[in-house]
């Protein structure tokens, strides 16, 4: 055991420095540094205080780490707790930010660098807390799986899939999972509403690709793929895709529409979202299904008329509103088109409700009593996704309380990415706080 603090806070902002300053990019390919290095850096914190982890690597460098902790025979009703973060992060480009990405530095009160926000900042929080609860002897009844995981930002694949489908053991007796995204503030007419991830939108990552006549560049050609691609990515780019409310959703519009002094429905949906700020252009997309073009790829000569043309989207489609999306999109890309599924996973809810959404909107309001806390839906994918495959349910609470004039989303795979070191010191506190009702 160490000498170091037994408060989570005082080590919370200088352990996500030190992972920040781990280049943990991931490209989606066969490039970047892997998670290794991170890896071997979290199992030697948690052997510094007497937890034993375990290193499962599905290809060279992509490594995760899994450890257990906590745990007394009939100290939990509810089966085991997974507790769950990823070390990699998206790639960043030096040239466009303030400070160097991968400098942990501080400046201005906040923690700058890759992954400040998404998501070294929540594994900061739960090696602080667990670490200082070791030290001191207050380990959780329940038994608790601590997980850290490669890929996320690729979809998993080479992370908490492989744990999923080759280390089950390791998971096994987890009835519920906390993760990342959820637990974070946005301000609503002077009140600070706290989001808990409750649901993840389902994620259709698709090729299309649409085959025509080679041809002279000169010459009349109407069996031009690139035409026939062009046009059905314009008519799926252009499409108004309509309001759908979920329960987490419906949920987080009743209390924002509580204080707005209006009953929330899919009519007043839109203008509802629109109070969170810059927070609106996360929310608008989970109150619908989304399909935005991102890349396309056709021909080798400005005077050759190619015979294939290709195009990727990124679909995201709802709780209970899949076989929708799907029609939909059949319709907009039309005949003689093939659509191809380059990653395909299922979207989820959980019930806000029970012991460990109580637990976490009471360690939140202990905290910040004067606050909301209220379920939503994310727009993006987490490990969550391959973790329920197990039976669990899963949320996403890594809390922190921002300032109002802070656009937290934007950060999100942005430019100059940081989090507030008090938003990081309070987070510490109130998973401390979450780990004595769990």
């Amino acid at each position: 055991m160490t000498d170091a603090p037994a408060d989570p806070a005082d080590e919370v902002v200088d352990l996500c420095r030190d992972l920040i300053r781990i280049d943990t990019s991931n490209y989606g390919d066969e490039d970047g540094p892997g998670e290794r290095k991170a890896a071997e850096h979290v199992a030697t914190l948690l052997d510094e205080v007497g937890i034993e982890s375990r290193l499962y690597e599905s290809e060279p460098g992509r490594t995760s780490v899994v450890a257990q902790w906590g745990g007394t025979p009939g100290g939990s009703r509810d089966g085991g707790l997974l507790l769950h973060g990823h070390l990699d992060v998206v790639p960043a480009r030096a040239e466009d930010w303030q400070v160097d990405p991968f400098s942990g530095e501080v400046r201005d009160g906040y923690l700058w660098g890759r992954g400040a926000v998404d998501m070294k900042d929540f594994d900061a929080m739960l090696l602080a807390v667990v670490r200082a609860r070791q030290r001191s002897g207050r380990v959780p009844d329940r038994p608790i799986t601590l997980c850290f995981t490669a890929d996320e930002e690729a979809g998993g694949h080479k992370g908490a899939q492989v744990l999923v489908e080759q280390h089950a053991d390791e998971l096994e007796g987890c009835t519920e999972a906390v993760g990342e995204v959820g637990g974070f503030s946005a301000t609503v007419r002077g009140r600070r509403i706290y989001l808990v991830e409750a649901a993840e939108k389902g994620m259709a990552w698709l090729r299309l690709t649409a085959r025509g006549r080679a041809g002279h560049g000169s010459m009349v050609n109407r069996d031009n793929a690139v035409s026939t691609l062009a046009a059905a990515v314009a008519r799926i780019g252009a499409h108004e895709w309509p309001v759908r409310l979920t329960p987490a959703m419906r949920t987080l519009l009743a209390a924002v529409g509580d204080l707005a002094g209006e009953e929330a429905t899919p009519e007043n949906a839109e203008a509802l979202v629109e109070e969170f700020g810059g927070a609106a252009r996360m929310l608008g997309a989970v109150i619908r299904n989304t399909c935005n073009p991102t890349m396309l790829d056709a021909g080798y000569k400005v005077n050759v008329i190619p015979s294939e043309a290709t195009a990727h989207v990124d679909g995201r489609f709802l709780p209970g509103h899949e076989d929708e999306f799907f029609a939909t999109l059949a319709t907009l890309v039309g005949d003689g088109i093939e659509i191809e599924a380059v990653s395909h996973q299922q979207p989820w809810e959980t019930p806000y409700d029970g012991r460990l959404a109580d637990a976490m909107t009471r360690s939140l309001l202990a905290e910040d009593p004067d606050a909301i806390v209220a379920p939503y839906l994310m727009s993006g994918g987490t490990d969550a996704k391959h973790f329920r495959k197990l039976g669990m349910a899963s949320f996403g609470f890594a809390p922190l309380r921002l300032p109002a004039d802070l656009d937290f989303t934007a950060l999100f795979h942005g430019v100059d990415e940081r989090v507030p070191v008090d938003a990081l010191e309070f987070g510490a506190r109130v998973f401390d706080r979450f780990l004595d009702e769990v």
